[in-house]
């Protein structure tokens, strides 16, 4: 078994000394070995990755059937899978990685954005594992995660770069200026595209088991992307925000004017039917990626203003895995003379390894917490963030109007980030 040289005893010099001497964009090989639990939304998830880059086990228990009887993410019903295989798929990731507990550095878990009762789950389960093995922990920034992971599939990729983070729940771009450094350069302001997609699935009958993006997706290419004008969201807006919500609506007017009856699945649907759910679908997809695209472009002209140095152009998140939207995305960073980074599928995807990275990442700069007491208080309040923004925004041609759903609950991991700079 593979056992690190570097004990939480001697933890925090260890990680102090890399603060003062390292950079954060230098990528150096070590011996941690950090075990990543993520619970925000869906899927159970736990990975072993060393610090140098090796990906030693990755685990996911999908809620897919869930997500097909209830047609989308039922909180209750989430936390309690996540709570049935919790125990399971951790001790996947460390018998499929030949390891125990007392083999790791430390514990990262995500805390943060997400809901709440599923985030409970995982942290529950970190803070009891650092806590029994004497671990330190950190607390990972869901959104940060899927930034990061990025520079374990790239080694080239360095700060300052730009991130388009696509999924079910969030439309981000931002600036990476540096490792907890984000500048937020537009966000979504009622639905993300990952919504909208599983949302027109389920109205065009399709089966969500492997969930709408690739649904969508695969019908799309049967379909006629011309054949249904839908308008392009946000078209007199200067910024880089995102809206989804308008065009869902379009998408269900749409299936109501062609009479298409939703209840009938795709399957049992007449060829002729099919045929029109094709041209819905894939409409839906041009016209939906075309907003990305136009934001992207924009956002790219900020940033280049911003940080000239900047070079790539991250794209990650679930919707990431979609191969039409990464065709579409390499044109736009072909045009502004940049590279377009993207994981592979099982990493855009939420995952484990993009959490036990971005650990290893704060971890070489110190930022990590002491191993949790083992006996805790009943009435313990743990630290969850479901609402939790990753950056700053940039004022910059911003739309007036704001979504409840994006008000603060918690401050930024930006600020936090600058606060404890300042404080150190």
């Amino acid at each position: 078994m593979f056992k690190s040289s570097i004990s939480p005893a001697n933890f925090k010099s260890y990680t102090s000394n890399c603060s003062k001497n390292l950079g954060a964009n230098l990528v150096f090989n070590d011996n941690l070995v950090v075990l990543g639990i993520e619970t925000s939304c869906d899927d159970t998830a736990a990975a072993v990755v060393r610090s140098d880059g090796e990906i030693l086990s990755q685990v996911v228990s999908s809620q897919a059937e869930l997500l097909a009887r209830y047609g989308g993410v039922a909180p209750k019903m989430a936390e309690e899978a996540h709570s049935q295989v919790i125990d399971q798929v951790v001790q996947d990731a460390l018998d499929k990685a030949n390891l125990t507990e007392a083999d790791l550095s430390a514990v990262a878990v995500t805390i943060g954005p997400g809901l709440s009762l599923c985030l409970r789950v995982g942290v529950q389960k970190a803070r009891k594992i650092a806590a029994i093995y004497q671990l330190p922990i950190v607390g990972v920034h869901h959104m940060e995660a899927h930034t990061l992971v990025a520079r374990l599939c790239d080694r080239d990729l360095q700060f300052p770069f730009m991130a388009l983070l696509i999924s079910g729940g969030h439309n981000l771009l931002v600036l990476a200026r540096d490792l907890g450094h984000y500048l937020q350069l537009g966000t979504t302001i009622d639905d993300a595209i990952g919504e909208a997609y599983d949302k027109s699935a389920k109205w065009l009958g399709l089966d969500l088991r492997r969930s709408g993006g690739p649904a969508i997706e695969e019908l799309a290419r049967q379909g006629d992307a011309q054949s249904v004008k839908f308008s392009v969201p946000m078209k007199q807006h200067k910024d880089c925000n995102f809206s989804y919500a308008g065009l869902k609506t379009q998408v269900k007017l749409a299936i109501e004017s062609k009479n298409i009856d939703a209840g009938i699945p795709f399957s049992s649907a007449s060829i002729e039917d099919q045929c029109l759910r094709a041209d819905i679908a894939a409409s839906f997809q041009r016209v939906a990626v075309l907003h990305l695209e136009e934001r992207c472009e924009r956002a790219i002209q900020w940033a280049l203003e911003i940080e000239p140095s900047i070079k790539h152009l991250v794209v990650s998140g679930g919707v990431a895995s979609n191969q039409y939207v990464r065709a579409r995305l390499h044109e736009v960073v072909a045009r502004n003379s940049l590279q377009l980074v993207c994981p592979p599928p099982s990493l855009c995807t939420d995952n484990g390894v993009m959490i036990a990275w971005t650990g290893i990442e704060n971890i070489r700069l110190g930022r990590f917490d002491p191993p949790p007491p083992v006996i805790e208080p009943e009435d313990c309040q743990l630290d969850l963030r479901p609402r939790w923004p990753l950056g700053e925004e940039y004022a910059r041609g911003r739309s007036v109007a704001r979504s409840v759903r994006t008000a603060r609950i918690h401050p930024s991991l930006t600020a936090l980030t600058q606060a404890s700079e300042c404080q150190s």
